[in-house]
C-alpha cells in the first residue's frame, strides 16, 4: 500500500525541516503496509539462507521502540502537539512514526492495540525463538529531577512494556527506563528489575541525562548489582529531539557506566553525527574548545581500548540506513573482532519507512547482488522487520558478512557476575 500526501499536509511539509524536504522528494510515502509474504516469497531460498546456521532460541532483536497513544489505558502517550498542523514538524514527527507501524493515527481509538498487532503479524514470520526487546521510554527530567512531559517527544511507561511483553513471553522482552535524576530513581530500577526488565534505555539528548555525571555514581551501582545491561544512545538524534542536549550523546562520556562496571550497549553504533573530541582537551578547557569528530571514531577508540573487552558493546540498529557512511558500513562489516560485540536491533518502526533504505549504494558498492537486492525490496513492504534483519545477514564487504554471534544476542542479557 502506498500512501499519498494530500495538498494541505503538503504545504505543511514545506516548512518542516529535514524531514519533511526527503519525504518531499518522494512522490508518495512508501509505507511496508502489505499483508504476509506471498508463498513464494516466503519459501524462496534467500529468506531461508537468512536463518540458516543460527539458533532461533538465541536471536533476539535488541532494539524496538514501543509507542502508544494511552487508548488502551497503559498510559503512553506521544508529545500532544503532534495532533495538530500548526505544529509542522511535530505532526510529521508523528505521522512517520505512526505510518511506519502501519497504525491508521483515527481519533476513534485503538491505536495502541493495532501497533502490536501489527508487531505479531510481523514477528510471525520469524521461526519459534526469535523475539523483540520491546522499550519503554522515560519522561524528561530537569536538572532538579522535576518531571519535564513538556520536552517530552513520547512517554511509554514501564508498566505498559512490561505488560505487553508479558502478555507474549514467547516473542517479546522489555527493557526499563529509568531516569537517574529522579528522587525515586532506584526505587523504579528495583521495581522494573522485578518485574523482569532485561536491561534500561537513555536517550541522554532527549531525556536530559549526563552519562558522564557523577549524580549517575548510585544509578550505576544498582545497575552493576542488579547485572542489568544499560543501552544508551550515541550520536546524532533526530527523532526525538527532547531536552537538545546534544552533547550528552558523546560516546566518550559512557566511559563512566563502564569504568563502574556496567554492561554499556552504544545504541546505532554511533554511527550518526560528530562530537567534541573532549580526550584532546588541556587541562581545565572547556568542551566546547575540543575539535569535533565522527561519532563513530570516538567509538572506535573506546572499542579498541581493552578494558572494556566484555562491558561495551554497541548495536546495529539503524546503522545500514541510507543516512550512515558507507565507511562506517564497511567497518561494522569487516572488523571481524567486533562481531561478538555486535548487536543485532531493528529500530522498529522506522523500517517500514522505505526511504530511509537505499539498497542500489550497496549494489554499486558490490556488497548486495542485485538479485538479491530485488527479493529484499519485494519483501520490504509486506515484513520490513523481515526485511531488515536479511539485508545485515545478505551484505558481504569483501566476502566478509556480520557473524553469528551479532544476530545471537541473548547472552548479552544473561546475568553475569
Amino acid at each position: 500500500m502506498r500512501r499519498m500526501i494530500n495538498r494541505r499536509q503538503f504545504l505543511s511539509l514545506c516548512c518542516a525541516g529535514p524531514l519533511a524536504a526527503a519525504w518531499m522528494r518522494a512522490e508518495a510515502v512508501d509505507i511496508a503496509c502489505l499483508r504476509p509474504l506471498p508463498p513464494e516469497l516466503a519459501q524462496h531460498e534467500l529468506v531461508q539462507a537468512a536463518f540458516d546456521g543460527l539458533d532461533p532460541s538465541q536471536l533476539w532483536d535488541v532494539h524496538a521502540h514501543l509507542v502508544g497513544t494511552g487508548d488502551s489505558g497503559g498510559g503512553a502517550y506521544v508529545d500532544p502537539r503532534t495532533e495538530s498542523w500548526r505544529h509542522p514538524v511535530e505532526r510529521i514527527r508523528r505521522m512517520v512514526m505512526m505510518a511506519a507501524a502501519c497504525v491508521d493515527d483515527a481519533p476513534d481509538g485503538g491505536i495502541d492495540e493495532r501497533y502490536m498487532a501489527r508487531l505479531d503479524l510481523l514477528i510471525d514470520a520469524f521461526p519459534p525463538g526469535f523475539r523483540m526487546l520491546l522499550f519503554a521510554f522515560d519522561h524528561t527530567v530537569d536538572d532538579d529531577g522535576r518531571e519535564r512531559p513538556e520536552q517530552s517527544t513520547f512517554f511509554t511507561p514501564n508498566a505498559y512494556a512490561a505488560a505487553m511483553a508479558q502478555a507474549r513471553p514467547q516473542r517479546f522482552g522489555w527493557v526499563a527506563s529509568v531516569h537517574p535524576y529522579r528522587p525515586d530513581a532506584l526505587a523504579r530500577l528495583d521495581a522494573a528489575a522485578a518485574q523482569g526488565a532485561l536491561a534500561v534505555k537513555w536517550l541522554p539528548s532527549s531525556m536530559n541525562i549526563d552519562p558522564a555525571s557523577a549524580r549517575c555514581d548510585a544509578f550505576y551501582a544498582r545497575l552493576r548489582a542488579l547485572r542489568l545491561p544499560l543501552i544508551i544512545h550515541c550520536g546524532e538524534e533526530v527523532a526525538a529531539p527532547g531536552a537538545r542536549q546534544h552533547a550528552f550523546n558523546n560516546p566518550l562520556r559512557v566511559r563512566r557506566p563502564l569504568a563502574a562496571g556496567v554492561r554499556v550497549i552504544v545504541a546505532h553504533a554511533a554511527s550518526l553525527g560528530h562530537a567534541r573530541d573532549t580526550d584532546r582537551l588541556a587541562h581545565g578547557e572547556d568542551d566546547e574548545a575540543a575539535p569535533r569528530v565522527s561519532s563513530f571514531g570516538l567509538l572506535t577508540r573506546l572499542m579498541e581500548e581493552p578494558q572494556w573487552v566484555g562491558r561495551l558493546y554497541a548495536d546495529v540498529s539503524a546503522v545500514f540506513q541510507r543516512n550512515r557512511e558507507l565507511d562506517v558500513q564497511r567497518a561494522l562489516i569487516v572488523r571481524r573482532e567486533w562481531h561478538d560485540r555486535l548487536l543485532h536491533g531493528s529500530d522498529y518502526p522506522l523500517p517500514g519507512i522505505g526511504l530511509v533504505y537505499r539498497l542500489e549504494r550497496f549494489v554499486d558498492a558490490g556488497w548486495l547482488r542485485p538479485a538479491d537486492a530485488e527479493v529484499l525490496n519485494r519483501i520490504r513492504p509486506h515484513n520490513p522487520l523481515l526485511f531488515e534483519f536479511m539485508l545485515k545477514r545478505t551484505l558481504a564487504v569483501d566476502g566478509v558478512r556480520l557473524g553469528r554471534a551479532v544476530f545471537e544476542t541473548r547472552r548479552v542479557f544473561e546475568p553475569i557476575n
